[in-house]
């Protein structure tokens, strides 16, 4: 992190979260932060359910709620980038404040609760987007607050933005819209899921459909999901939301209700990604997201199961030059372990998070 950076940082630590996210996002938007472009080597370069990565940090989605700064976030060095929660209908989310820095902790707690510009808005932005960045955008399927049929609305999004986008996750696991993590059940996620799969087979291109998960889940509730999954043929699952687990915080905002993300979500996520790792075989590609903060890090989730990883918390205590510095120091532990790929270390040390 250069000096610059962490100038900038230290501004944005003074001001309330939500409005320093804004902030951030319009230094993207006039091109007040350095893009480096996605590092890749031989042994970066992958591949995840379909998709070619340069390499495989990807942006989570949250940062990026409404697709204001793909473009910029393409090249800014990750290998794909998340874009979302959108829904059908816009929607304004939870009341204010609703976004804490736990600083002692390294973590966020959010309970946005969906706030988006809903999907004709993300539909016309990303049809403006610049193609030629060889980095995939996806986008994060949600459900309208007060909809009578959250699945259909899955659908209806998927239809509406499948053109202008390389993947789409559907997002049954955000704690902060009411009982929208009772879609994580069995039978009411293989209802949602094949519904959703049969409208992504509807459309003139293969996209790829990932699943993104919590880690509040227990081993029964995790192995009916990866039975699931392979049924309905998913391409990938993504561990894990945020978590509402607060064992151990130690910031005076500990107690607020929302999603916690960040360090202490680590060694829980990465547990949920080895089980779900020997669950689906090793056969099932796997995003570890929660509490990546370093190369080591990332490192850790693809020896526990991992063919690709997501950060997005980090970022505001490491600031956006992570993604790169994490790609390279990647490529360095690879090199040092004597991986030729990325793909050797997937898995290696699985037993050791069971």
């Amino acid at each position: 992190m250069n000096l610059v950076e962490r100038l900038g940082l230290f501004a944005l630590h003074r001001v309330d979260p939500e409005r320093a996210h804004r902030l951030a996002l319009a230094a993207l938007k006039a091109g007040l932060v350095p893009l480096p472009g996605a590092f890749t080597s031989p042994r970066l370069a992958c591949h995840l359910g379909g998709l070619d990565l340069p390499n495989p940090v990807g942006l989570a989605a949250g940062f990026d709620k409404n697709a204001e700064v793909v473009d910029a976030l393409a090249q800014a060095g990750f290998g794909f980038v998340e874009v979302g929660a959108i829904t059908p209908r816009a929607q304004p989310g939870n009341p204010r404040p609703r976004m804490f820095r736990l600083s002692e902790d390294r973590a966020v707690i959010n309970r946005f609760g969906f706030n988006n510009d809903g999907m004709e808005a993300a539909f016309a932005r990303l049809t403006r987007r610049d193609r030629k960045t060889g980095v995939p955008v996806g986008l994060n399927l949600g459900a309208n607050k007060d909809s009578a049929d959250r699945a259909g609305d899955y659908v209806q999004v998927l239809k509406r933005c499948a053109p202008v986008v390389d993947f789409v996750t559907v997002n049954v696991s955000s704690p902060n819209t009411e009982k929208l993590r009772d879609l994580q059940g069995a039978e009411a996620l293989h209802a949602l899921l094949t519904g959703v799969m049969a409208a992504r087979d509807g459309q003139d291109k293969i996209l790829p459909v990932f699943l993104k998960i919590a880690p509040d889940l227990s081993e029964t509730e995790l192995g009916e999901i990866a039975d699931v999954a392979r049924k309905v043929k998913l391409d990938a699952i993504i561990a894990t939301n945020t978590t509402l687990d607060r064992e151990g915080l130690k910031s005076a905002r500990s107690g607020e209700k929302g999603g916690l993300s960040g360090a202490p979500l680590f060694e829980k996520s990465t547990r949920v990604l080895a089980r779900l790792s020997k669950l689906t075989e090793g056969r099932m590609p796997l995003v570890g997201v929660g509490g990546v903060a370093s190369p080591d890090d990332a490192y850790t989730k693809f020896k526990a199961g991992a063919s690709a990883v997501q950060l997005y918390s980090a970022l505001a205590y490491e600031g956006l030059s992570l993604a790169d510095r994490i790609a390279r120091g990647l490529d360095r532990l690879l090199a040092e372990d004597g991986h030729a790929h990325l793909s050797e270390a997937i898995g290696t040390e699985r037993e050791a998070w069971l």
